[in-house]
This record gives C-alpha cells, structure tokens and sequence, in this order.
C-alpha cells in the first residue's frame, strides 16, 4: 500500500460495493471540502460536516441531484487528520437522520477508507490547504437526470441531422444513432426500475 491509514481500501472492492447488476454501473464522484485559498477558514471543519457536504449537489462532479434519486451503495474515502470513531459518527448520524434515501431492496451500506496523509495541494493555488477532506463514489439512481439531458441535447441535434453526415462518411450507418439512443433511454429506464 502507497499509504498508511486505518481502513485502507482497494480499487477493485468499489466496484464488488458499489455496482449491484452490471448494467447500473455509472457512478457518481463527488469531493469536500472545495475551498478557495482567499475564502480559507482558519477553523478546520469536521469530519461530521465534511460528510455531510459530500452529500451536498454543489460537491458532485456531475451536475444533478442526489436528492432526487435513491443511493444503491456509497463509498466514502476520506484523507488526513481522520480517526474511524469520528467516521463511524458521521455516518450513524447520516443514517439516522435519514437525511440520503436509500433503496428497500439493499441494506444501507457505507464502504469507508481512511488515508493518514493530508491533502494536498498545488502551491500557489486556487484551493486552501486543509487538514481532512473526504472523496465519495457513490451509485445512486439520481445518475439517470445526466441521461436525460444527453438524451435531450441529441434529440434536437439529431432532428436537424446535424454532423450526422461527418460520421456516416466515416462509415458509420445512420440506424446506429438510433439504436444509440434506445440504449441510453432503456439505461435511464433501468435506473428509474432500481429505484
């Protein structure tokens, strides 16, 4: 292991963890504390409100809701001046708040990871130096809102044909734009079914 922590977690066990059918497979990142140097706070925050502002829209690295949809599975990997009480606290708290909704049909499971080593960041950069920060990858139905938009942007670009031509003179034939899109729509059906 590149570095000491008190639950260290293996790449390959996201994937046992977080995707339950292989086609439900897309995951949402999100990562907190997100703090601008000028903006830096001199009190570090806690382990309790970096969790829970994993959680938050405004910390996804994909623009949607969690709200709005249901958590499958959650993996939470968490960096620096961390202790697996304070962890263990948060997360207990998250559950019993029912603050995230999780689906009837998997138990509310949290995988966490603890990595000793502090954050970094680049010198003379935009984000503050901080004590602790958590890293969440997490399966939630709430994925399908991307789906939708991509779904969208390609209905009004395909009803004008637009760059179509560019990949049919490539040799792509037109019915696999098509197909294309039926695929993403039974994804997003799919996930609305898990749900």
């Amino acid at each position: 292991l590149r570095f000491d922590g008190a639950l260290n977690v293996d790449v390959t066990e996201f994937q046992t963890n977080l995707v339950p059918y292989p086609r439900i497979h897309f995951m949402l990142s999100s990562y907190a504390p997100v703090i601008s140097a000028e903006k830096a706070y001199h009190e570090q925050l806690s382990v309790a409100e970096i969790t829970n502002s994993a959680f938050e829209p405004s910390s996804m690295m994909a623009k949607c809701d969690p709200r709005h949809g249901k958590y499958m599975a959650c993996c939470l990997m968490y960096r620096g001046d961390v202790v697996p009480k304070d962890v263990n606290a948060a997360v207990a708290t998250i559950k019993t708040k029912r603050t995230i909704q999780f689906v009837d049909w998997c138990p509310t499971g949290f995988k966490c990871g603890i990595n000793y080593q502090p954050p970094t960041v680049v010198p003379g950069g935009d984000l503050a130096k901080v004590q602790r920060a958590v890293c969440m990858i997490s399966n939630s139905t709430s994925v399908a809102e991307v789906f939708s938009r991509i779904d969208h942007k390609f209905d009004l670009m395909y009803a004008k044909r637009a760059f179509v031509h560019w990949y049919v003179g490539e040799g792509m034939e037109e019915g696999e734009f098509s197909e294309a899109r039926e695929d993403l729509a039974a994804l997003e059906k799919d996930y609305e079914e898990v749900g």
